[in-house]
Parts: C-alpha cells; sequence; structure tokens
C-alpha cells in the first residue's frame, strides 16, 4: 500500500514547545513514519520568516532556502553594526529557523514553506500568520492517484470536503494529530482511523 505523509505544521505544532510540552527528534519522527506506515512520501506545509527578502510568488512554490540563509548572512556581515539588539536578535532566530529546515530536508523531508506575513489587528498588535491549509490541500489533491494510503498530521476542520473525497475515493485516510488541537468534525470523521500525537511523547522525544 502506498503511504504518503502530509504535515500541517501550523495546526500539529501551534505553540511551539511550550504548547506540546515536549521537544519532538524530526528524525525519530520519519522513522516512526516510515516504520509504522512503511511512508514513502513526507510532506511538510508551513512558514518561514523571510525579514526583508524578496520572495518571487510565481516562479517558486516554496521559500528557497539557501538563497534566504545566504541573505540572512549578508545582512548580519553588512549591516550588523548598524542594527540594535533587537534586530540582530530577530534576524538570528530567523536564520535558526532556516537551519532548522534545511536540517528537515537533510533528514528527507519534502518543504512547502510560505513567508511569514504581519497583519495589524483592531486592537493594534500585531499578528504573524503563514496560512498554508490552501497548498496543502491543493497537493492531497495533485497527488491523489500516487497514494493509497494518507496520514495526515492536522486537526484543522478545513481540511474535511478534501479528507472526504479522498475517502470517498478509496483512500485510506489516517488522522495522527494532538487531541486539543483536533477539530470534533475530524474526530469524528476519522472514527477509529483517529491517532493522538501526544501518545507518542516517548516515542518520538528529543533525548
Amino acid at each position: 500500500m502506498k503511504t504518503y505523509v502530509f504535515i500541517d505544521a501550523s495546526n500539529l505544532f501551534y505553540g511551539g514547545e511550550k504548547s506540546l510540552g515536549w521537544k519532538i527528534d524530526y528524525r525519530k519522527l520519519k522513522k516512526y513514519l516510515e516504520d509504522k506506515y512503511q511512508a514513502e512520501r513526507i510532506l511538510y506545509f508551513g512558514g518561514v520568516e523571510t525579514h526583508t527578502f524578496q520572495y518571487d510568488y510565481m516562479a517558486n512554490s516554496s521559500v528557497p532556502l539557501n538563497s534566504l540563509e545566504k541573505y540572512l548572512n549578508d545582512l548580519l556581515k553588512e549591516k550588523g553594526r548598524k542594527l540594535n539588539e533587537a534586530q540582530l536578535l530577530l534576524i538570528s532566530r530567523h536564520l535558526q529557523r532556516v537551519k532548522f529546515y534545511l536540517k528537515l530536508e537533510k533528514f528527507g523531508y519534502e518543504l512547502y514553506l510560505k513567508p511569514v506575513k504581519l497583519y495589524e489587528q483592531d486592537d493594534g498588535t500585531t499578528k504573524r500568520k503563514a496560512n498554508c491549509d490552501v497548498e496543502m490541500a491543493f497537493y492531497l489533491m495533485k497527488e491523489k492517484e500516487k497514494f493509497d494510503r494518507v496520514i495526515v498530521l492536522s486537526g484543522d476542520g478545513d481540511f474535511l470536503p478534501v479528507l472526504k473525497f479522498l475517502k470517498e475515493n478509496q483512500k485510506d485516510v489516517i488522522i495522527l494529530s494532538r487531541g486539543p488541537r483536533t477539530a470534533r468534525e475530524i474526530r469524528q470523521f476519522a472514527g477509529a482511523n483517529f491517532r493522538d500525537f501526544e501518545y507518542l511523547k516517548f516515542l518520538l522525544k528529543m533525548d
């Protein structure tokens, strides 16, 4: 049975390690998905801070990590002395995230990354968002003839129409998601095919 995995990072890992309560070992996660489900491809959808990097939406389907890494490194070298401590810390954090994604690529994840955007809210605060739902839904449909089973790491209710369509077309759909982050309709849809990500802590936790 040909199996693909689709990871909605923003839903599954929302709030980062503070929300999850433990640090994920992504090498262990990949091995688990391959050993347990014989996963052939693992597609990861998420956001990345690009700072002032010019991303071409028409030419790219994902942020080019090597180019972004070079851009941020050059920025620190050329303007580092002119930047204040907060700006330096921010760029360093962005760079650290890029290096994390490059590591995921080396592990064998297929990355589909969108630039994080900032939105002004009514109360004057700024919200960061990189909504990848449409991209992930698109690739679920685009790749559907290539897999028999799909493991979806997301509990987002917006995916329900796509998941129902896949099931109606004889695809085996398994939901692997965090219980508290899973929409009721997704739990109902998955039934016995729901797996709680929280129970994998001792298999996937970083040593």
